[in-house]
Formats: C-alpha cells, sequence, structure tokens
C-alpha cells in the first residue's frame, strides 16, 4: 500500500514540478515583454516583478516533492561515502526526518500566513491590488504536498530500516552516487544524439 502511495506521490510530484515550470516560464515571459516594453515605448505592464515573485515561490514549493524523490538535492557527502551501509541508511532516514519537522514548521507558518491574509482581507501593495491569500493558497499547497510526501517516504523508510532493507533507503534517501550522476549524465547525452535536427 505505501509503495503504491509512493507512485502516486510522484506521478503528482512530476505534474506539480512541470505546472510550477510552466509558472516560471510565464513570469519569465511577463517580465521579458515589460523590461522590452518599458525600454521601447517608456511604457510598464506593471506588476510583473510581483507576479515573478508568486510564480517563484509557487513554483519552487510544487518542486519540493520531486526533488525529494528523485533525489534532487544537494548533499555535502565527503564523510557519507566512507561509512558502513547500514549506518548510512539510519543517518539518512534521521535526515529525511529533520527534513521533515522543518517542512512541518514551514506548511504550519505558511498557513498561518495565509488564513491572516485570508482573514484581513489582505491585497498586495501595488497597481494589481492581488488579494494575498490566492499566491499565498497555492504556496502553502505545495508546502502541504511536501510534507505528505515527506510523511510517505518516512513512512516507507522505517519499514525499510525495520526489515533491514539497505538498498531501497539508499536507493530513495541515499546520496546520489558519482556513478549514478555520470549514468544519469551519459543518459542525456544519448537522448540528446537521438533527437532529430
Amino acid at each position: 500500500m505505501l509503495d503504491r502511495a509512493l507512485a502516486a506521490a510522484d506521478w503528482l510530484s512530476l505534474r506539480a514540478v512541470w505546472a510550477g515550470g510552466v509558472l516560471l516560464l510565464v513570469a519569465a515571459f511577463t517580465v521579458s515583454v515589460d523590461v522590452i516594453a518599458r525600454k521601447l515605448f517608456a511604457v510598464s505592464l506593471g506588476g510583473a516583478d510581483e507576479l515573478s515573485g508568486y510564480a517563484f515561490a509557487i513554483g519552487s514549493a510544487w518542486a519540493f516533492p520531486f526533488a525529494l524523490l528523485r533525489r534532487a538535492n544537494v548533499r555535502v557527502d565527503a564523510l557519507y561515502q566512507h561509512l558502513p551501509s547500514r549506518l548510512c541508511a539510519v543517518l539518512d532516514v534521521l535526515a529525511i526526518a529533520a527534513l521533515a519537522v522543518f517542512a512541518m514548521f514551514l506548511a504550519r507558518y505558511g498557513w498561518d500566513v495565509m488564513a491572516t491574509s485570508w482573514t484581513l482581507a489582505s491585497r498586495s501593495n501595488s497597481a494589481l491590488k492581488v488579494p494575498l491569500w490566492i499566491p499565498q493558497a497555492l504556496w502553502v499547497a505545495g508546502l502541504v504536498l511536501f510534507l505528505a510526501t515527506l510523511a510517505l517516504v518516512i513512512a516507507r523508510a522505517l519499514r525499510a530500516l525495520l526489515g533491514g532493507d539497505w538498498v531501497w533507503i539508499q536507493g530513495t534517501l541515499g546520496a546520489r552516487s558519482v556513478v549514478e550522476e555520470a549514468e544519469d549524465e551519459a543518459a542525456y547525452a544519448r537522448a540528446l544524439e537521438r533527437e532529430p535536427r
């Protein structure tokens, strides 16, 4: 059941990261048009920088679950790579638990910020007058998705830890090895070579 839930979280995180990417592309396009319009016509669209800030916050939060499940985060592993695999597995589970505690606080206070904006009917201090709870709700949704994904990963990791499944822990939570990084780069290069020009 946990594996099915993790597969569903993976499916959802892939869609969320694509949606966040589209948001960032739209924001970049909007800012570019605004800069060109100001330079050539001395006219500003107004609010492009504000919208790009919302897009960055939302897109980042929606990408967190994807980064977690794909081990796309940066880790300092100078000592880690020399430790026994069982100790690494325990450290990986502890690290993911610590990340979950941080994410819990982030989601809780993010919710408080959104609830306050809703209660006070706060609007942005710009020409757009955006109701702040809207971008904040989208941001908090990403944080909640991240927290839910962390909960699933921790539950599965504890099961693997108790069952001695060091391979699953290393493959899901452990730092990516140099070999894994090289294989990914090689696969990417092969995919580029196959693309029609």
